[in-house]
């Protein structure tokens, strides 16, 4: 991301007005697509000129780099900061699973964006830069929390990363099943997913 013509860091108006064109692109990329999402129609949607867009982020991927990332960090924060107010591995689980699919019903041209930003039109990653988005790494937290698990003897034994990695899964499979089909009662689905996910990983 472009630091503004002043260089360094960015002052607290440059702050604001990135922050509004991350929202707007939010906005663009999950009504149109990453492919109709031109700088020009982001620029129209935030109200300000292309140039401006330009001013602060260098391209059209630099934009939709800063944008995931900001998406991320704010999913990231809603999950961890429920996973941390549990108490127990079990709690702590379900506190995944429910931040997990709680944050992307809530916030629906988040999930938008980040499917179009990270795939491209043949189903390959757009943005292959060493080490981010990397599926491998999502489910960090979570292959912790069943090690963490396991190791309380709360859970049987399992390869945390591999277990981890269906649980990651799962959870994407009735999120796009609802992006497919918005009258799918997510709530309902995460009770379901909920209970398939404790008698997976929970001692016998």
């Amino acid at each position: 991301m472009a630091a503004g013509r002043t260089g360094g860091k960015p002052t607290f108006t440059e702050q604001a007005r990135r922050r509004q064109l991350i929202e707007a692109t939010i906005e663009v990329i999950s009504a149109r697509g990453y492919g109709g999402a031109s700088l020009s129609a982001i620029a129209e949607h935030a109200g300000v000129s292309k140039a401006a867009v330009l001013y602060h982020f260098g391209s059209k991927d630099d934009l939709a780099e800063a944008t995931l990332a900001h998406v991320f960090d704010r999913f990231g924060e809603h999950v961890g900061q429920r996973v941390a107010e549990a108490s127990g591995a079990r709690a702590r689980l379900v506190a995944y699973v429910r931040g997990m699919v709680g944050y992307q019903h809530r916030h629906r041209t988040h999930v938008r964006l980040i499917t179009e930003v990270l795939l491209d039109d043949r189903g390959g990653t757009r943005f292959r830069q060493p080490g981010q988005h990397d599926r491998n790494q999502r489910w960090q937290m979570l292959a912790g929390l069943l090690a963490a698990g396991q190791a309380e003897g709360v859970f049987r034994d399992f390869d945390t990363k591999t277990t981890a990695l269906a649980i990651g899964g799962a959870i994407d499979g009735v999120v796009s099943q609802w992006l497919a089909d918005p009258g799918l009662d997510l709530d309902a689905a995460a009770g379901d997913l909920e209970a398939f996910v404790l008698a997976a990983v929970e001692a016998r």
